[in-house]
């Protein structure tokens, strides 16, 4: 009697320990970034920093182009897939390539023209998710849509929020989230604009790449997976210009916290959160790079640049941070001090045309203007150093033109510029 007592008490522990260690495993299957460059500026802050070592020597691997305009950076899986939304006159204009193939096309499909200004998302089973006038589109590994919802507008780059939802911000103001499995709406959407018409999808389009005010929303929300804060630029109707709107994500329904309009003269491109999500970093129009308090938009501190950044602030970990790029402006590294930033470095010789994409913090990539090779002035991928700012190496873009849109770093080490007249550069570790 008491061996069968024994044996009865030992297999209910056994069995109390495999229950427990059976637990629900289904949250492999959700959607969550890709390990490369998943979308422009990298991961949902907007950061354009990667952990992944950059490589200081790099060789030029393949070149080609997509027949068509670009105004939004490659998104890179770790797969070596590269997805490009393109504007083009005929034909194809959403792209995939094989980076690590000399740029082999994979598949590719036609969109509905106006929406270039947002990039795609690459999740990491390699389906994409991109907008479209009207529309929010899913495709899995091959080109078959795999769902597409309607929404009031054209989705901005969407961004993941972790338990396999999608956020989805329109440029008229609309901002949702999805079920990427199914995709169906979860909570009920937020509408940060009034008046808006939702039978028109394309109103105010022209704007958007030039972020002017017919555009409300211009440019790809920032979201911190550490506290779930969401914040966008909004330029509400009237304004003298943009401002921000923070949004905090509670049991999955978007809950409008704050807004602001401290920037002076309005804010210009995305904004950026700081990877513990307290701080957001954005361009003011008057040429001063601001900290805001992600909690509730007060104003940390601004700092004078002499020069207006047009496209976002790169922002590392460890608090450093590179100023945008554009015509005229210089590259420039800050450190936030809490109430103040302190200068780290600037370089007023070169011009960065790009917002720089950090690598394991010990290498930057940008595209700057010149200088001449083979008797155009060019543009070139300038390979430096992000605790001094000093070049490690420079590398022509063949027969470049436009403006850069980007650049992406892949899980492989590689690098992959475009620019606005559709040229794509593929650059691999030497």
């Amino acid at each position: 009697m008491l061996a069968r007592r024994l044996l009865t008490a030992m297999c209910a522990a056994v069995l109390t320990i495999a229950l427990g260690g059976c637990g629900n495993t289904d949250t492999w299957v959700d959607a969550a970034p890709a390990l490369g460059w998943p979308a422009p500026y990298g991961d949902a802050a907007n950061s354009s920093y990667t952990t992944t070592s950059g490589a200081s020597k790099l060789t030029l691997a393949w070149t080609r182009s997509v027949k068509g305009t670009l105004a939004a950076g490659p998104a890179l899986s770790a797969r070596g897939y590269l997805a490009l939304n393109a504007q083009t006159p005929a034909g194809c204009s959403l792209m995939e390539w094989e980076n690590n193939n000399r740029g082999r096309q994979r598949w590719c499909v036609r969109l509905i023209q106006g929406g270039g200004f947002a990039g795609p998302l690459l999740d990491g089973f390699d389906n994409l998710y991109v907008g479209q006038p009207g529309a929010i589109v899913a495709f899995p590994v091959t080109q078959w849509t795999r769902w597409r919802q309607p929404v009031i507008g054209m989705p901005t780059t969407p961004r993941f929020v972790g338990h396999g939802h999608l956020l989805v911000a329109t440029h008229l103001g609309q901002v949702l989230v999805f079920d990427t499995h199914r995709g169906r709406v979860v909570g009920s959407p937020v509408d940060l604009v009034e008046g808006v018409d939702p039978a028109d999808p394309m109103r105010g389009l022209a704007d958007c790449a030039p972020a002017r005010m017919g555009c409300p929303v211009a440019d790809a929300p920032a979201f911190s997976e550490v506290n779930g804060t969401v914040v966008l630029s909004v330029w509400q109707p009237g304004a003298p210009g943009a401002g921000l709107v923070g949004l905090k994500l509670r049991d999955q329904q978007l809950v409008r916290e704050w807004a602001s309009d401290a920037v002076n003269d309005g804010v210009l491109a995305s904004p950026v959160l700081s990877a513990d999500g307290a701080t957001v970093y954005v361009n003011g129009r008057d040429q001063h790079l601001w900290a805001l308090h992600a909690a509730d938009g007060k104003v940390k501190w601004s700092v004078p640049l002499g020069f207006l950044a047009q496209t976002p602030p790169t922002v590392t970990p460890e608090g450093l941070i590179v100023s945008g790029g554009g015509p005229d402006t210089r590259l420039a590294a800050f450190r936030d001090a809490g109430d103040h930033a302190d200068q780290a470095w600037r370089r007023d010789d070169v011009t960065p045309l790009s917002t720089s994409s950090l690598a394991g913090g010990e290498v930057g990539y940008t595209v700057v203007a010149g200088p001449p090779h083979d008797g155009d002035p060019g543009l070139s991928l300038l390979v430096f150093n992000p605790a001094n700012g000093h070049t490690i190496n420079s590398y022509p873009l063949p027969a470049a033109t436009g403006y850069p849109v980007g650049v992406s770093i892949g899980y492989d080490r590689r690098v992959v510029i475009a620019t606005s007249d559709g040229q794509v550069y593929s650059f691999a570790p030497a």
